[in-house]
This record gives C-alpha cells, sequence and structure tokens, in this order.
C-alpha cells in the first residue's frame, strides 16, 4: 500500500503544469499490454471476440446491436485516446480513466454516462482486500468498461448468461448491461463481508482465548482495512441513487426497478461495512480492557504475597537485632514459637482475603 502512495505521489507530480485532459497514468501498472475483448449481441445473435488493436472495436460503434467492449489496462494513454476520438469522449472523462485513484462517482453527458466503481476481491496470497478501479462508458447501444488489467474479474457469470442465454440479459439494452455489470461488483462486496466476517470471529475468538501482541496487529490491520472498503463502498448510495434518477433517455422506465434493486443491497453493503467497523472498533478496546485486566490479576497475586510477608518480614526483623537482653533468645522453644507465630499469621491473613474475594 505504501508503495503504491508513492508511485501515486510521483505520477501526480507529473502532471503539475500541464492542461486539463492531459492522459497521464495515475496508480500501477497492473498489465503489460492491453487486453481488449468485445461482446455483440442481441435477443438472436452473441457474438465474442478479442482483439489486439483498439481500431478493430470501431466497426462496432454503429451497430444495432449491443456491444460491450471492455479494456483490461489503462496505462496505454493511445489507446485511451483512440476510444475518446471513436466515442466522442470529453477529455476530462479520458484523463479520469487514466487516474485510478478515483472516487466512485457518475457523470452524465450528452450522449453517454460515465460511471466509476471500485471492484473488490480477496487477495488469497496476501490474505487482504485488494481493490480495481472499474470505469463504464454507457451510451445508448454500448457499454465500454475500462479495468486496471489484473487476471480475471467478477463478470465471469454475466459473461456466460450472455452466451448461454436468450432472456432478459439478451433482449434489453445497454442500460442493462450496465446494470448487471454494476449489480456484479455489488455482488462481489457480498463475498468479500463474508471472508471478513469469518476473519472477524476469528479473531473474537484469540480476543477471548489468549490475547497477544499480533492480535492488537491484526485488529489495526482489519481496521484499516475496513477504512478501506468504506471508502470504496460509501459512495455508491449515491452513484446508484443518481443513475436511477437520471433524466437521461440512455436509461429505460424497464431498468430503473433493477437499479432500486442494486440500491438496496448497497445499502446492506454499507450498514454491513458499518457493523464490523464497529465491532472491530469494540474489539480493540476489549483487548485494552484484557491486558488491563490481566496486568491487575498479576499485580493483585504479587500484593497479597508482598502483604503476606510484610509482618513476616517484621518479626524476622525483630529477631535479628543484636540485642543481648531478649528473653526469646534464652527461651529453649523460641525458635519454635517464632515460627508458628509467623504461620499462624500467614494463615489467617489468606482466609482473610479468600473471605474478601481478594484472592
Amino acid at each position: 500500500m505504501q508503495h503504491h502512495t508513492k508511485i501515486s505521489q510521483s505520477k501526480r507530480s507529473q502532471k503539475a503544469g500541464l492542461p486539463p485532459g492531459t492522459l497521464v497514468h495515475i496508480g500501477r501498472q497492473r498489465a503489460e499490454k492491453a487486453k481488449i475483448t468485445v461482446i455483440d449481441y442481441d435477443e438472436t445473435q452473441f457474438t465474442e471476440e478479442h482483439f489486439d488493436s483498439i481500431e478493430a472495436c470501431f466497426s462496432f460503434r454503429d451497430k444495432p446491436t449491443v456491444t460491450w467492449i471492455n479494456i483490461d489496462g489503462i496505462h496505454d494513454a493511445t489507446i485511451i485516446e483512440k476510444m475518446g476520438a471513436c466515442y466522442n469522449l470529453h477529455p476530462l472523462v479520458l484523463e479520469d480513466i487514466q487516474n485510478s485513484e478515483q472516487r466512485p462517482k457518475i457523470e452524465s453527458y450528452s450522449d453517454y454516462i460515465y460511471i466509476v466503481l471500485k471492484m473488490l476481491y480477496f487477495d488469497e496470497a496476501s490474505n487482504a482486500v485488494s481493490t480495481e478501479q472499474v470505469s463504464l462508458i454507457v451510451g445508448h447501444n454500448y457499454v465500454i468498461s475500462f479495468q486496471e488489467g489484473l487476471e480475471g474479474d467478477v463478470f465471469g457469470f454475466l459473461r456466460e448468461r450472455l452466451r448461454n442465454e436468450k432472456g432478459r440479459a439478451r433482449r434489453l439494452g445497454a442500460d442493462y448491461l450496465a446494470y448487471s455489470l454494476i449489480d456484479a461488483i455489488v455482488d462481489g462486496y457480498f463475498a468479500i463481508l463474508e471472508r471478513l466476517g469469518e476473519k472477524i470471529e476469528l479473531l473474537e475468538d484469540r480476543l477471548v482465548s489468549n490475547p497477544t501482541t499480533s492480535t492488537l496487529h491484526d485488529i489495526h490491520y482489519l481496521k484499516r482495512e475496513m477504512i478501506y472498503l468504506r471508502k470504496a463502498v460509501w459512495p455508491l448510495r449515491e452513484l446508484i441513487s443518481i443513475f436511477s434518477r437520471t433524466d437521461s433517455d440512455i436509461v429505460q422506465e424497464s431498468t430503473r426497478l433493477y437499479l432500486r434493486d442494486v440500491y438496496d443491497h448497497t445499502i446492506q453493503v454499507i450498514d454491513t461495512v458499518e457493523s464490523y467497523r464497529d465491532m472491530v472498533s469494540g474489539m480493540l478496546d476489549i483487548y485494552l480492557s484484557s491486558v488491563s485486566n490481566r496486568l491487575n490479576a498479576v499485580m493483585k497475586v504479587l500484593t497479597i504475597i508482598a502483604t503476606i510477608f510484610m509482618p513476616l518480614t517484621f518479626i524476622a526483623g525483630v529477631y535479628g537485632m543484636n540485642f543481648r537482653h531478649m528473653p526469646e533468645l534464652e527461651w529453649p522453644y523460641g525458635y519454635y514459637m517464632i515460627w508458628g507465630v509467623m504461620i499462624v499469621i500467614a494463615v489467617w491473613m489468606l482466609v482473610f482475603f479468600r473471605r474478601k474475594k481478594w484472592l
């Protein structure tokens, strides 16, 4: 994460003084070469092709079918610029596409809608949540999606539905395709939250049974993950609300109902994230209380031991003084009497502490 921040700051410094709309990639380069996939379909036909050249996609622009152009890799400014020229995209939109640190948002233009989302996935190698920015250009008969270029995404089930079904997904237009992409991303959030819920439960068990310094580190790490997740999810509520209520004729009335359903799912995700954040914050308080209680228990035992030995030390100190005229020194049973007194005092104090429930 820190390495990512340093790179981003370096890239941002390169943009200083450049005019608005200048294409400079901000973020990590996650693909060596851009991968271009085109899915073109209607109710009766389906075509899926992979291209090495972006110019090969331009022939789909004026087709009456629905076209989904997916580009993995946003570091190549030439591809972004050519797509912008073909589909008449605003230079500021192209600039935002190359900035992988955008906040989720939606912007409406005359003949297309621009949407930025965060796609989350669980990195098994690092056992942490990672994010990838997805930019969507939604037109009347096309959707262009820009991904950062990681292997795999959450759109696999949608592709299978388009390949195999001749139902709603193939009958409806590009606005329904955009809804389906957003829905797939939001559904992915539930899978992430499920994994985080499992991590929180395991951490709670460790917290109750045997909290250690590593437990505290895990709590802080999980707290950072929840903050990171909240930043990605929280703006979605406003984004989907605007998308479902937009005046643009790109979004059909039939699709608005599905968008409201995604809005409800987004509220559920946000509520779950907030609940998890509260739980993790509570876990930090529990850890501090647990450590404090353990320290208090240790101090209590040490205090009791010291208190028991105080009168014994006093007696030993008195009879350790080198005075000649001490009656007990000459008495044959003096040594045994002193031991008996000390034992009686120690036992009495232990009984007293137990009755007071200090022990």
